[in-house]
């Protein structure tokens, strides 16, 4: 059984131009702005290093704490391997301040991307050493509840000293997210008592001929069973959903495209690594069509909050278009109703 939807939002990776990089992070901005005035619930920045698509979230959330008032911020997801845990928390502590404790960091762990090509000037000299574990989560965890960093507290001179992460955010610690891809990952966000985040990419183990609904609702249902919260534990889900109502008819034949591009790669498993990647297809059609099909996807069933993701190559006004559509058709449809204050 469907849940009613309680909170819609938005995932974009933030494409820019290489050669004009300020206009694609401007486009961004205003297009948290709009999530905002359409009363979407939050804003989610994809986590792109070394491409075209938005490296430094934290940094771009920092400005949109002072262009919005309301909207929750968060990533989805920031790779942990690429980040010192004691820094990171600083500058999470920092935004989530500057924001009135709207953010929402989202994380995840494993070596980086092409780590055999980078490590050299990511960790000249201790590559070797790094651990890329669930440790890292623990790390950032306890430095954003509060955690001693440091044995050494009180004043040199004028300068007085913490034990802890300054500043000290209360509450933000309760506000991270886990990307889990796979059931052993979502069982243990749950145990850490942590939020999920479940996207539109799973790894289907070894499962010989698996269903992406279908898996995607035992892995949310594994992380419930784990958490301390039980049912009342958060999951948010992060389809590719595109609704039509507004579109152009040359909007929507590239929407279609798009879709129609990507859908051989959810036909079966894809290897990466000792990994088997399943993807789920993108929903592109009219609010009404894509609400019987939420309505009958197995994850949909088992959450209240989604962030829906916005297709990577397409421009502003598409976006624009895709997240009206999403606030004023389609959200409603799915028994939400967009926020006021």
């Amino acid at each position: 059984m469907t849940r009613p939807l309680r909170k819609l939002g938005f995932l974009t990776i933030g494409l820019f131009d290489p050669d004009h990089p300020r206009a694609g992070h401007e486009a961004t901005l205003r297009l948290i702005e709009l999530g905002e005035q359409l009363g979407l619930d939050s804003a989610w920045l994809r986590h792109r290093h070394l491409q075209h698509g938005i490296s430094s979230p934290v940094a771009v959330l920092a400005a949109a704490t002072q262009r919005t008032s309301r909207i929750e911020l968060g990533t989805a997801v920031t790779p942990l391997g690429l980040e010192n845990p004691f820094r990171l928390a600083e500058d999470l502590a920092t935004v989530d301040v500057l924001s009135g404790s709207r953010l929402n960091p989202g994380v995840s762990v494993g070596p980086p991307i092409h780590w055999e090509h980078l490590r050299d000037h990511l960790y000249p000299t201790t590559w070797q050493h790094e651990d890329f574990s669930k440790a890292r989560v623990e790390r950032l965890l306890h430095n954003l509840a509060g955690g001693a960093v440091s044995t050494f507290e009180g004043t040199e001179g004028i300068e007085a000293y913490s034990t802890r992460i300054q500043p000290h955010s209360p509450g933000l610690r309760d506000r991270v997210w886990y990307g889990a891809a796979s059931a052993s990952s979502a069982q243990w966000a749950g145990t850490a008592g942590l939020n999920l985040l479940t996207s539109s990419v799973l790894d289907a183990g070894d499962a010989a001929d698996p269903d992406f609904a279908t898996l995607q609702r035992e892995q949310i249902d594994l992380f419930r069973a784990a958490h301390p919260a039980g049912e009342a534990a958060r999951v948010s889900q992060g389809l590719v959903v595109i609704p039509t109502d507004g579109a152009t008819p040359e909007q929507v034949a590239r929407y279609e495209a798009y879709a129609a591009a990507r859908l051989p790669r959810t036909a079966a498993p894809v290897a990466a690594g000792p990994r088997r990647m399943l993807f789920a297809p993108d929903l592109v059609g009219p609010s009404e069509q894509l609400a019987e099909q939420l309505s009958a996807h197995a994850g949909f069933q088992g959450v209240d909050e989604v962030a829906f993701a916005l297709p990577f190559t397409f421009d502003e006004p598409d976006y624009a278009q895709i997240l009206t559509d999403l606030a004023t058709r389609l959200g409603p449809l799915l028994g939400w109703s967009p926020a006021t204050a």
